[in-house]
């Protein structure tokens, strides 16, 4: 997040898109219901379903799914046409802006209309009164992201942003939410196959020689590493022999399921490290348990980049050890001594090689959490960015185009599937379906269908379907609801039982290479 969480609740707008923030982000969603019921804020919500937080929007946009570049552009198509961008700010802070207004020149809301199906007017006024706003916060999750135009989706919102003055300002920003707690902390820490702590790349050679030297090594591989898609791919193919899986169930959470079973089935050698025996550890030739947050001190890095201790607070059971122990004793047994007396020192080396971090140290954390960039031991972190300047100077504009989802229903598959989370169950359901109040609430995996289509297939509410894709096929209980859009269903993908990534595409971001899990084209039928 480009501004803090506490931030929301001075913004005079709020557009969320692709984020269920209620369901998925229940403690942040009330920033956004208190700063709509008692600041006075209006909020824009831009979704294919119709979440809970609609309930406090001024204005609702149902688009098309995958057609977010699109009425992004269309939005900025009527604030440039009518004078409504921040001129002092474009010319002052940012460059690109004329090939910015070639590329949207065509997005017109008659045009926009046609691809999002959201109508002209809805998109005028909600443009309108995004550009009006003295400061507005963009919020977004994984329902922009996962697909194959993800990073287009994003720079589109930076886009946006920019053009209104948006970013850098109190109450504004671009801020995405991130889906599980420290995914914030895993990627600032080089959990990235291109980069060292701190998004330091590892391409850069005077980057690679100061690791070498703190990691006390002679040198370090310049080529980057592979994404998990790839690494997927690589074992399907037989070219990955051994894969090392630590907190994460690709056999419930990746797409296309068939594909993963089938290329974790080839490696020699799978070890998997988790605090359940989850899907993907029972196929596993070696399990390491590990302790959960309550078991183990250390740091996580949250959403808005504020970097906070967690503090043991039970003993972990049986032979479960703490991750960084493992990690350091199998670092030792492969020749590589990695010798740390505690998280602490940890702390102390991610201090000495992390720029952005080399200003927090525990005694600091002690008192409160502290936003990163913070690079000294007097600097009091860095809650907003690009309050001055933006980190490489001017910000810069980008020119996109739309274009749609890999794939599209045709006679054979002609219903869009969308996938996404439930409020009562949380990711692969490793830890929340351990909880009996949970399952008693969202007990089994379902289908939610509109009426319209449920009267179109002869389906009643609670009847068992088969939703089939090209590439699989699932059972699930039918739930007919006005949350879901005409021609779409929405399957969670919490469940092993009906799993929704059965059915998913695994087409790729050309940049990211995050897979389209948002978008696929499904039939379903009465079992």
């Amino acid at each position: 997040m480009t501004n803090p969480i506490e931030d929301i609740e001075k913004a005079n707008v709020i557009l969320i898109t692709g984020s269920n923030t209620t369901e998925n982000h229940p403690v942040l969603s009330s920033f956004v219901k208190r700063a709509v019921t008692r600041k006075g804020a209006k909020l824009i919500v831009v979704d294919p379903r119709r979440i809970p937080i609609v309930n406090f929007a001024s204005c609702w946009l149902r688009q098309n799914l995958g057609t977010d570049v699109a009425w992004i552009n269309g939005m900025m198509h009527v604030i440039i046409k009518e004078g409504l961008y921040d001129e002092a700010y474009v010319e002052s802070r940012t460059v690109g802006l004329e090939d910015l207004k070639k590329a949207v020149e065509r997005y017109t809301p008659e045009y926009v209309e046609k691809v999002s199906g959201i109508p002209k007017e809805d998109l005028v006024a909600a443009a309108r009164l995004y550009a009006s706003a003295k400061a507005a916060s963009i919020l977004y999750a994984m329902g922009i992201t996962q697909h194959i135009c993800g990073t287009d989706n994003v720079k589109s919102l930076a886009n946006l942003a920019m053009l209104c003055g948006n970013v850098g300002i109190e109450g504004g920003g671009v801020n995405p939410l991130r889906g599980q707690n420290n995914v914030q902390g895993a990627c600032d820490m080089g959990s990235l196959p291109d980069v060292f702590t701190g998004y330091q790349r590892v391409a850069d050679p005077a980057l690679r020689e100061k690791m070498a030297k703190a990691w006390g090594v002679k040198s370090l591989p310049e080529k980057p590493g592979i994404t998990v898609m790839e690494m997927m791919d690589s074992a399907h193919e037989g070219k990955l022999k051994g894969l090392y899986i630590i907190g994460e169930n690709p056999l419930l959470s990746d797409p296309d399921l068939k594909h993963a079973r089938a290329s974790l089935d080839k490696l020699d050698f799978l070890v998997v490290q988790d605090i359940f025996l989850t899907e993907t550890a029972r196929v596993a030739d070696v399990v390491l348990p590990s302790t959960s947050f309550a078991e183990k001190d250390g740091t996580f890095t949250n959403t808005e980049r504020k970097v906070q201790r967690i503090r043991k607070a039970v003993d972990p059971p049986g032979e479960a050890r703490e991750d960084w122990k493992i990690l350091c004793d199998l670092s030792a047994r492969m020749g590589y001594p990695m010798n740390y007396g505690n998280v602490e020192a940890v702390m102390a080396e991610i201090r000495e090689v992390t720029p952005s971090y080399c200003g927090i140290n525990y005694e600091r954390l002690e008192r409160e959490g502290i936003h990163w960039p913070c690079p000294g031991t007097e600097h009091p972190g860095t809650p907003c960015l690009h309050v001055d300047q933006f980190s490489c100077g001017l910000g810069v504009f980008h020119a996109i185009e739309w274009v749609p989802p890999a794939e599209v229903p045709d006679q054979h598959y002609p219903l869009y599937l969308t996938t996404g989370r439930v409020l009562y169950q949380y990711h692969t359901g490793t830890m929340t379906m351990k909880s009996d109040g949970l399952n008693e609430l969202a007990p089994e995996c379902f289908v939610e269908i509109s009426p319209a289509d449920a009267r179109k297939y002869g389906l009643g509410d609670g009847e068992k379907i088969k939703v089939s894709s090209r590439r699989g096929e699932i059972e699930a209980k039918a739930r007919i609801s006005d949350k879901a859009v005409d021609g779409t269903v929405f399957v969670p993908f919490h469940y092993a039982e009906g799993a929704a990534n059965e059915l998913t595409n695994t087409a790729l971001d050309p940049v990211a290479l995050i897979p389209e899990l948002k978008v696929c084209a499904v039939r379903i039928e009465k079992v």
